[in-house]
């Protein structure tokens, strides 16, 4: 999908000239108009058709804001209704495999960006349909959260499994719709997101299993579920050493815990690259994660038109 470039006209001119305040004005401006340029053309599913059960008392709106001064740090709060945003392929790319992408953030926001929608156009070039998931985050007010520790990983995280749950039972329905195999469907996740994918990965039925997980850095100690499943199911996990939330051994147990089932797996721990890398270029390998992933899922015949391996 090629993002537009059309920009405000202020936007086009040195800043240098204006206060701090309004500077942090015109970049969230900025930031929300891209956001809107970039995702305004995509398909927008809601996934339920009134409020979202167990959160029907939500009262509050959802926001897009600005995390520093960089237009593109945009992170999305405050979601009360999920849904999903689909990256259809394009031309005879297109390999009947389709890929959940549930961003990070805590449980407090959504990087939506740098790891949703940039990870969804890649996968889209692929031939793969893919999903970014908007699923249920605590409630925050300026950046603060209004809910205790133990309660950022309590009820929030059920309710962003439910969503994630719903997510795969969508997307299998609606199989022929997005010219998909319902037997190729899989779920990734970033750090939280990697949560919901665990989260989903392990308390799964058959409506809404997904065939093959991705975790990057996941917090897998919140995840809600305790055994592997013994349906067949693929796991592709990653991870950086130096992650500055020491999430490598929790990616460890998900290794361990999927080759003590019987499940394949494979794990990738880079030396460098720090938590939250998604998409970023950093001149060291962690930038090139997804061409792994994407051999991957090139070595299972999910970039190909037939049958998964």
């Amino acid at each position: 999908m090629k993002k537009l470039l059309l920009l405000p006209v202020y936007l086009c001119r040195p800043i240098s000239g204006f206060s701090d305040k309004l500077k942090k004005l015109l970049l969230l401006q900025s930031g929300l108009l891209i956001g809107l340029l970039v995702f305004g053309q995509q398909e927008i599913i809601r996934l339920y058709p009134g409020k979202a059960p167990g959160s029907e008392a939500w009262d509050w709106k959802e926001e897009l804001r600005q995390d520093g001064d960089d237009p593109q740090s945009s992170r999305v709060y405050n979601v009360v209704d999920p849904s999903l945003t689909v990256f259809r392929p394009n031309g005879d790319a297109r390999s009947r495999t389709a890929i959940i992408i549930a961003p990070g953030g805590g449980f407090l926001r959504l990087a939506f960006e740098k790891e949703g929608t940039e990870v969804a156009e890649w996968l889209a070039k692929k031939g793969v349909t893919a999903f970014v998931l908007k699923y249920r985050l605590n409630h925050t007010t300026e950046g603060r959260s209004s809910v205790g520790q133990a309660e950022r990983y309590g009820k929030v995280v059920e309710l962003a499994m439910q969503d994630g749950l719903e997510a795969v039972a969508y997307v299998r329905r609606n199989a022929e719709k997005y010219h998909i195999a319902p037997d190729r469907i899989g779920f990734m996740g970033f750090s939280a997101g990697g949560t919901v994918t665990m989260s989903v990965a392990m308390s799964s039925k058959e409506v809404n299993r997904p065939d093959f997980i991705i975790p990057v850095y996941p917090y897998f100690a919140a995840a809600i579920g305790h055994k592997a499943p013994t349906e067949k199911m693929p796991a592709f996990i990653c991870v950086a050493s130096d992650d500055g939330l020491r999430l490598v051994p929790q990616s460890i147990d998900i290794y361990n815990k999927w080759i003590a089932a019987g499940q394949a797996a494979e794990l990738h721990i880079y030396e460098k690259g720090g938590h939250g890398f998604g998409m970023s270029k950093q001149g060291i390998p962690t930038d090139s994660w997804i061409e792994r992933a994407g051999e991957w899922l090139k070595g299972r015949g999910l970039l190909e038109p037939g049958i998964a391996k």
